[in-house]
């Protein structure tokens, strides 16, 4: 098959176009996952980016109490958030350790053994809005248990977005068909079973008070009392509820096709029942306002196949199937899944949790250092609208971003690590000392820059981009001694196994620095304005990567990198550099001799899922594609991708979206290139004859 090269300079990007074009549909059907049992550890969603509802094999959340301990059955939405009374009003400065800063004190949340740090860091957390899920009764009036049920069949069919299901109960058959309207938080639900006329099969409809836990829970059943769910009407085929927890409302609404019964037997549980009818088709709606609108059940389902048609036709796809490589395939089932997962968890107008959508990670909170593994990929896979759609968010924080740099004595904006919808920084012993995730609205800016190349563009995130490099350049400080800047202490680098007021010069954050600055000194020049002396100034005379015995180091003064077991674990981000980074200031023979020592010795059991693709990219950087492959495969515990595309970790972090996203950003960069790479075809890929990689849409790396 010829290919030919297509280079568009102005959108920065590299499009091959084939002789035949990539038959888009076969390609993601071929990965629909199926559930034959009750899969614990394979719960299936179906979302819209923000609103997500998880279901087991019975296609609603029937047995939650089976998944307490795997993937939570949750209804979670963008701005499903509760926090607990507070009668004492805690405040953060009650967390405020002082750090001498280079002569300076500056202030850290980072004391959480006291009850205002422990409220802090809980709260907000998110709420599971509601359990949708099958009241099934034997004859004799008991309730069915998953050994009553068998010949389960469930399939998410990712073309169109739709959740089918399929299982017997007494002898009957109950068929079940789930969406997720694109635009609006509800679900559209068609079950036809002839236990439906019989009563012996009805909808639940359970609602829980809010879990403040730090683990994946986010609903408490045990607490009836310290919540309300009131009726605001009721006819045959219409339920509107007003649900309030403590200072939290929001809505819920229920639209039946046909007339239906809604019954109330126990406080916050209601139930539907189809009027003598095999069939009971209906809508359930979320909103933090009341809602008003009627929907339509068949209607949701048409704009969730269009939506979903729409999304898989658009932006980039990569096909492995002429590949003969015994990985290709499962690469491919994890590069459709990650699409899916990540449109419906980390698309909307707030940066993810890790957990995204799907259930808690630390209170539900999202970490602003992740959102570049979370969403960078949106651009690189032709999908920049799904980057940009939270970057409103980013510009609604900067004043407080602003104010925040202000208190600790620097200039510009600084972001914080930890937060949930209002931006608040949490306490924490680890995240207020990070700093990786200073440079990441420079770098997403850039990138839709590079696709939007507009004096518009450039004017809408000028603000952002600008404050963030003048903290950048605020926050290095000048080693008069030997005349450059350092970054730290205190600080803690992306690999969190270092002491705050004891680190200095850590190599991935070096390059960051010299990134960002470059990039924000480029926009000044495109929007013809002068030059920041400041910033030129840091960017011209900040430290080198540390380097001992030709490989880098964690970071300055961390000489046993490479000699003390225990400094080589958790993520190996002294790589991130040449690889999530285009390098500047690195040695590529250094970090060459780095990379093979990192794959040989590191301590791969403590790393985490974006770790993988990170050594990957840095391998295609470096012109080795076969060790890239070697490390996006790597048969490592947090490498492993569940039936249902989830990257699972540890038992209380059991999915986890950064490792998505990491991986659909390597494979766009091994198949699209990067800046200054080869002009070769699919160059992260190796040219052994096993890897013959089809690809359309994607756009380079910086």
């Amino acid at each position: 098959m010829r290919v030919h090269a297509l280079i568009i300079p102005l959108l920065l990007s590299s499009q091959i176009a084939v002789a035949e074009r990539i038959d888009r549909q076969s390609l993601v059907s071929r990965h629909n996952p199926v559930n034959e049992t009750m899969d614990l550890w394979s719960p299936l969603s179906v979302g819209n980016g923000e609103f997500v509802f998880t279901a087991d094999a019975t296609g609603l959340q029937t047995f939650p109490e089976l998944y307490e301990a795997t993937i939570p059955l949750a209804t979670l939405a963008q701005w499903g958030w509760h926090t607990a009374p507070d009668s004492i009003v805690h405040r953060l400065d009650e967390a405020y350790q002082t750090m001498n800063t280079y002569g300076r004190e500056v202030q850290y949340a980072a004391r959480v053994n006291n009850p205002a740090a422990q409220w802090l860091r809980a709260n907000p957390h998110r709420l599971h809005l509601g359990r949708i899920g099958f009241d099934l009764r034997h004859r004799d009036g008991r309730a069915a248990v998953v050994a009553d049920l068998d010949a389960i069949h469930q399939s998410l069919d990712l073309w169109s977005g739709t959740l089918t299901s399929e299982f017997r109960f007494d002898g009957e058959t109950v068929q079940v068909a789930v969406a997720c309207d694109p635009e609006q938080d509800c679900i559209a639900v068609q079950v036809h079973s002839r236990l439906l006329a019989d009563r012996r099969l009805r909808i639940l409809l359970h609602f829980p008070y809010a879990a403040a836990t730090f683990g994946p829970g986010c609903a408490d059943y045990q607490q009836p009392d310290r919540h309300e769910t009131r009726i605001l009407e009721q006819t045959y085929q219409r339920l509107r509820l007003q649900r309030r927890l403590d200072a939290t409302w929001y809505y819920a609404g229920v639209d039946c096709d046909a007339p239906a019964q809604f019954l109330s037997t126990e406080k916050h549980m209601l139930f539907i029942q189809a009027a003598g009818r095999h069939q009971l088709d209906f809508v359930c709606t979320f909103s933090p306002d009341p809602v008003s609108a009627v929907k339509e059940s068949a209607a949701v389902f048409r704009r969730a196949r269009r939506k979903w048609k729409a999304y898989w036709s658009s932006g980039g796809a990569v096909d492995f199937s002429a590949c003969r490589d015994s990985l290709a395939f499962e690469l491919e089932r994890r590069v459709v899944l990650s699409q899916y997962l990540t449109r419906i968890q980390c698309a909307g107008s707030q940066p993810p949790a890790e957990t995204g959508l799907t259930c808690n990670s630390w209170y539900g909170k999202f970490h602003l250092e992740m959102h570049w593994w979370h969403a960078v990929h949106f651009a690189l896979w032709g999908r920049p609208e799904l980057l940009e759609k939270s970057m409103a968010w980013y510009q609604s924080l900067l004043p407080a971003a602003r104010a925040e740099a202000e208190r600790q004595g620097y200039r510009g904006a600084r972001w914080p690590k930890m937060v949930g919808p209002d931006g608040r920084e949490s306490p924490s012993t680890v995240g207020v000392f990070l700093i990786w995730q200073q440079p990441h609205p420079i770098y997403y800016a850039e990138l839709l820059y590079r696709l939007h190349p507009k004096r518009e563009t450039l004017k809408k995130y000028q603000d952002l981009v600008f404050a963030t490099a003048d903290f950048l350049a605020s926050f290095a400080v000048e080693d008069t001694s030997i005349s450059r800047y350092v970054l730290g202490p205190p600080m803690i680098p992306a690999q969190e196994k270092h002491r705050p007021d004891s680190t200095r010069n850590p190599p991935f954050e070096l390059t960051y620095w010299r990134f960002a600055l470059q990039t924000a000194l480029h926009w000044r020049q495109r929007l013809n304005l002068p030059a920041e002396p400041a910033w030129e100034k840091v960017l011209t005379g900040l430290a080198d990567p540390p380097v001992k015995d030709g490989l880098y180091l964690n970071a300055e003064g961390d000489t046993g990198t490479f000699t003390n077991p225990s400094r080589r674990r958790d993520h190996p981000t002294l790589l991130a550099g040449l690889g999530m980074l285009p390098g500047p200031g690195v040695d590529p023979e250094i970090m060459r001799r780095t990379l093979h020592a990192v794959m040989r010795d590191w301590d791969w059991p403590s790393t985490w899922g974006w770790d993988f693709p990170l050594a990957a990219m840095t391998a295609a950087r470096l012109g080795e594609p076969e060790l890239a492959i070697q490390a996006l495969m790597m048969p490592a515990k947090k490498n492993r991708y569940l039936k249902n595309g989830h990257n699972y970790q540890q038992a209380n972090l059991p999915v986890y979206l950064p490792g998505n996203g990491g991986l659909l950003a390597a494979v766009a960069m091994m198949a699209a290139g990067w800046d200054g790479g080869p002009n070769d075809y699919a160059p992260g890929f190796p040219k052994n004859g096993r890897w013959s990689v089809r690809w359309e849409g994607l756009n380079r790396l910086p």
